[in-house]
């Protein structure tokens, strides 16, 4: 049996594909249109977004139930010793919640780890956990390195437009609106305590952009090699463009380009993400 093995929730943003091959379980959080409901990763982007543009209301998220995490932890303890369970910041998110009330039916073999951040900021950390599972590490020296991971790991979100921040009740209405009349693209980060702050606006998407290269430099100071990752919401051309200048850059040890889940979509709309990991 493997001293440990990993488990995350699907606003890791993490392919099925990764998840398979590193051997990582990914809990599902929902979206619901009414009565409909579906499991994040089960309706694509496209379709999400059709459907999202011709309802009159926002879609809704929702946390896993509690039992979806004891199913989980379960089966994986059947083929681990422990189990390090990493997830979305609890600023954001009431999943870690779900996931603690889980972990007390499992007498200690179940470590909750807050990752204080989403998307790939959360993912590049379950990637780390990964790869200590798979060298046969202990769970408390992982303990202790995502820790000091999490506090390395930078992302940030850029927005096409306020407008489901807004009808989210998250920002004020005016603000929405001076943002489309002035074409202003918006750029967020997650700060240490886990919880969305503003960095800019920035008149148009190529000064957006060239913000957002600006804040990866300044992320990676003087250090020329890390990991990366970028994601979009229905922004596939732009993602390439920051892949590409990432790479004309650094020394990239890691490159993931990924479609942002529709839980997060139903917050940010369209818009894109870069997550950065300075080497050490």
């Amino acid at each position: 049996m493997r001293k440990f093995t990993v488990i995350t929730d699907s606003t890791a943003d993490i392919a099925p594909d990764i998840a398979a091959e590193h051997l990582i379980t990914v809990v599902p959080l929902s979206v619901c249109f009414g009565a409909e409901t579906f499991l994040d990763g089960s309706i694509s982007q496209e379709e999400f977004f059709a459907r999202m543009n011709a309802a009159a209301n926002l879609p809704t998220t929702s946390q896993p139930p509690v039992g979806a995490f004891v199913e989980a932890y379960g089966k994986a303890l059947e083929s681990a010793e422990q189990i390090i369970s990493v997830h979305i910041s609890n600023r954001l998110s009431g999943t870690i919640e779900s996931a603690r009330q889980a972990a007390e039916q499992f007498a200690g073999k179940v470590h909750v780890f807050d990752s204080l951040n989403l998307s790939w900021g959360l993912g590049l950390q379950v990637m780390e956990a990964a790869a200590a599972a798979a060298h046969g590490h202990t769970v408390e020296a992982t303990l202790e390195r995502l820790a000091g991971v999490r506090e390395r790991v930078k992302l940030i979100v850029g927005l096409d437009s306020l407008d489901n921040l807004a009808r989210g009740g998250r920002i004020g209405k005016v603000s929405a609106m001076l943002g489309a009349l002035l074409n202003l693209k918006v750029t967020l980060t997650v700060d240490e305590e886990g919880a969305f702050v503003p960095l800019a606006r920035s008149r148009g998407e190529r000064a957006a952009l060239e913000h957002t290269m600006e804040w990866v430099a300044q992320q990676m100071g003087s250090i020329k090699r890390g990991s990366f990752a970028v994601g979009h919401a229905l922004s596939a051309a732009r993602t390439e463009k920051l892949a590409q200048a990432i790479r004309e850059k650094y020394d990239v040890e890691s490159m993931v380009v990924y479609e942002a889940g529709v839980v997060i979509c139903t917050h940010t709309g369209t818009g894109w993400g870069v997550a950065v990991l300075p080497a050490e």
